[in-house]
């Protein structure tokens, strides 16, 4: 816990609307907020307050030790930090917010300023260390209560009347408001910053993972040994697992909120394309709840790999969202390539299967457009029935008679290679693909 002075309220409530960002704060007795109402504390004789106010400043120096050493008794475990002078920080602060608050009552401004900076310190340290304001809020109410006590006394010294005590001690917790919420700047801006590191080494990361230029081992520890992965990994709490596979997201608007992937999967929202590396994807039930988890966004996560070779499952994926970005794998939701292995099999090489596409069918060059259509379907689907013309018409949804005479067709135009085995993978390879590009139709 940060060496800390003085004392707020709890985090989750919202910070006071009587400070403003100068750090000067409303509500102190006789402030014009309270000027429509009979202020005790304007009452007191002006000689009075003056008197009230120098004891207290007296008794300042000797408070805030007082103060710091109870905080010290009831919180062992406080460390010690200080200032550029050498001077514990939370002695600085507890003297500090002691004189700001006497300071105004002697003046009545109404409008204390203290100096913000060394609460904003304390909550940027607990944030900093990973903390929680609360520890921070109990010891600020010790501190003000043990402050609270003293004034009480030097306002019975001074015969202060109670109603303008009891206004004193109203102020003086709208005073410590305004303190409460420097400290919570300081803890945001502490989360905010630390937040922003733990991304930029997460993306480190991920480069690092998905690079090409690494040895081709399949062993996580041989990889992050030989690349610094593991101590990359550390240093964002991420446990290098055996197995991942990469996703490449498609936005589904500039603005969409990152979606809530959970900690254990690494993401990078900074690139055009958001990444993604999920750990041990085979896992029970992972698939499920990235599903869910990604409502309302698409794109493609490429097979499982090694870690050793995550580079080769983000290039699946990239060629995957590359298709759907074409029409030619379903778009609006997150596809796993696993599950479109054909297509991404054959849509992918596109030079060799359009070259191999025109060798393979140049008997249908003569042919007619529609005419040459239907005779590539029903070569295709003979070949993947291998069954007479009663299974190849049910499978058209024509008349048997109907695919006899194109299967002559088909015959006169090939020849013999249509019963030569690599042929005919071919042949079948090259319409599939047709098929898949929609230039045949489904049949």
């Amino acid at each position: 816990m940060t060496d800390v002075a003085a004392a707020p309220r709890s985090v989750s409530e919202s910070a006071p609307e009587s400070v403003d960002a100068e750090g000067v704060v409303e509500g102190a007795p006789g402030s014009s907020g309270s000027e429509s109402s009979r202020s005790a504390w304007r009452d007191v004789p002006p000689l009075q307050v003056r008197r009230f106010a120098a004891l207290a400043l007296e008794e300042v120096p000797v408070l805030a030790q007082d103060i710091l050493r109870e905080i010290r008794a009831e919180y062992p475990g406080l460390p010690v930090v200080l200032d550029d002078s050498g001077e514990p920080m939370a002695l600085v602060g507890i003297r500090r917010a002691l004189e700001g608050f006497v300071q105004q009552l002697a003046t009545r401004e109404g409008r204390p300023r203290y100096h913000p900076e060394v609460f904003q310190e304390f909550g940027r340290g607990e944030g900093l260390h990973g903390r929680s304001l609360d520890s921070l809020q109990a010891i600020y109410r010790l501190g003000v209560r043990l402050a609270w006590r003293r004034l009480a006394e030097i306002g019975q010294q001074t015969e202060i009347p109670p109603p303008a005590m009891y206004e004193l001690a109203e102020s003086g917790f709208e005073y410590l408001d305004g303190l409460v919420d420097q400290s919570v700047r300081g803890y945001a801006e502490a989360a905010a910053r630390q937040a922003g590191e733990r991304l930029r080494l997460q993306r480190k990361l991920m480069e690092l993972l998905l690079s090409e230029r690494r040895p081709d081992t399949s062993a996580a520890s041989a990889l992050g040994a030989e690349n610094g992965l593991d101590e990359r990994a550390a240093r964002v709490g991420w446990q290098l697992p055996e197995r991942v596979a990469v996703g490449v997201l498609l936005r589904p608007a500039r603005e969409a909120v990152a979606p809530a992937v959970g900690e254990g999967v690494l993401l990078d929202m900074e690139a055009e394309q958001p990444r993604m590396v999920v750990p041990d994807p085979d896992a029970a039930g992972r698939p499920e709840l990235l599903r869910r988890a990604m409502t309302g966004w698409s794109g493609a996560i490429g097979p499982p790999v090694p870690l050793a070779d995550a580079a080769k499952s983000l290039r699946w994926a990239e060629a995957a969202v590359g298709l759907m970005e074409r029409g030619l794998l379903p778009a609006g939701e997150v596809l796993y390539c696993t599950e479109h292995t054909e297509a991404l099999v054959l849509l992918q090489p596109e030079e060799l299967i359009e070259d191999l596409s025109r060798r393979c069918l140049a008997p249908l060059d003569h042919c007619g457009p529609a005419h040459g259509r239907r005779l590539a379907q029903t070569l295709l689907a003979w070949l993947e029935t291998r069954g007479g013309a009663p299974e190849v018409a049910a499978r058209l949804g024509v008349h048997p008679q109907t695919v006899r005479y194109r299967l002559r067709q088909i015959r006169e135009l090939w020849g013999d290679e249509v019963d030569d085995p690599d042929r005919r993978f071919e042949l079948e390879l090259v319409l599939r693909a047709r098929r898949l590009r929609g230039e045949l139709g489904r049949t």
